[in-house]
Order: structure tokens, then sequence, then C-alpha cells
């Protein structure tokens, strides 16, 4: 379960400490696990480089969905 509840620090350092964890649990470490299973980082970067121009909103979409399936990323 995550904590919503805000959070006020003086310093960027301070708001970065609070992230450390010195004693982990098992609880922590499946939360963890579960963030690499779901590959969420594998789908950074998936779109090729460059600069493309579109006549529609609709074929930008039909591009974006075509990097965005494609099986060999």
């Amino acid at each position: 379960e995550i904590n919503l509840s805000i959070k006020k620090f003086k310093t960027f350092e301070d708001a970065e400490k609070d992230l450390w964890v010195f004693n982990p649990d098992e609880v922590y470490y499946k939360k963890i696990l579960k963030l690499f299973d779901n590959r969420l980082y594998l789908k950074v970067n998936k779109t090729p480089h460059g600069i493309f121009k579109y006549k529609t909103f609709k074929d930008a979409e039909k591009d974006k969905i075509k990097w965005l399936s494609n099986k060999n990323h």
C-alpha cells in the first residue's frame, strides 16, 4: 500500500533522504520485484529517433501504436 500523505522538506537533500530504506522488510523486496516484473522500464525509448511529420493526429497515433506494440524491442 502506498502512503499518499503530503510531506514537507526544507531541502532537496532532506527529501532524498526520506526515500532511503535502511531496514528493508519482505514487503519492500516484493514491491521492488513487482516493479521489475512489470517491465515498465522496458517501455522507455522504444520509438525511433528523429522528427516525424504527420498530416493528421490519427496518422501519428497509428505510428505510436505500431511502435509500442512492436515485439522486437
